[in-house]
C-alpha cells in the first residue's frame, strides 16, 4: 500500500487510525483548517526568522489541538491537553510587546512591512480557524484551555506585527473611510 495514497478519498472518504470518515465532516473540517493553518505557520516562520522559535512552539501546540480533535473518534485514549500554562505563555509575551509599544485604538491597514503583513495574514488565518472549533465546540466539547489558546494565538500573532513595524521605526496607517 502507498504511503502516498490510499485511493480511499476517490469516495469521499478518509481514514484516521481505522475509522473511515466522510471528507465533509466536521471533524475532518476543522483538521483541515488545523493543517492549513500549521503549515501557514511553517512558511511564516521560515520568512518572518525573528521569531522561527516561537512559530516553531506554535506548531507543537497546534498539533496537540489536532490530536484534541481527532481524540473524538479515538476517546479510549487519553486526551490531549493544551495546559494553561500555554495561555499563561502568551499573554507573558503579549504584555511585554505591549510595554514596548502602546496599543492603538481602531484598526491599522495591515502590510506596512513585509514580515508583519505575513503575521497580520496568519493572525486573520488564525481567526478563521477560531470561528471553526467554536463551532466544533457546540457539538463536541473541548477543553476550555483549547478556546482560551486559540484565542490568545491571534492576539499574539497580532502583537508580534506591531512589534516588528515598531522595531523598524515605521508608523501604521489607519484607515480613513473615505
Amino acid at each position: 500500500m502507498s504511503l502516498f495514497y490510499t485511493k480511499m478519498g476517490d469516495r469521499g472518504k478518509s481514514k484516521i487510525g481505522n475509522n473511515k470518515v466522510s471528507k465533509d465532516s466536521l471533524i475532518l473540517e476543522v483538521l483541515g483548517e488545523l493543517d492549513e493553518l500549521n503549515s501557514l505557520v511553517g512558511v511564516v516562520k521560515n520568512l518572518v526568522k525573528k521569531y522561527k522559535k516561537e512559530l516553531h512552539q506554535i506548531q507543537e501546540d497546534l498539533f496537540i489541538i489536532q490530536a484534541q480533535i481527532a481524540w473524538f473518534m479515538y476517546p479510549k485514549f487519553e486526551r490531549p491537553l493544551i495546559k494553561e500554562e500555554k495561555i499563561k505563555n502568551l499573554e507573558k509575551e503579549i504584555d511585554k510587546i505591549e510595554k514596548k509599544i502602546k496599543p492603538q485604538e481602531g484598526f491599522i491597514i495591515p502590510g506596512k512591512e513585509i514580515n508583519s503583513a505575513w503575521l497580520h495574514y496568519l493572525r486573520a488565518v488564525i481567526r478563521r480557524v477560531e470561528r471553526k472549533i467554536v463551532k466544533f465546540n457546540k457539538k463536541y466539547k473541548l477543553p476550555k484551555t483549547t478556546l482560551s489558546y486559540i484565542n490568545r494565538l491571534s492576539s499574539y500573532i497580532y502583537a508580534l506585527a506591531r512589534e516588528i513595524v515598531f522595531l523598524k521605526k515605521l508608523k501604521e496607517d489607519k484607515p480613513k473611510y473615505k
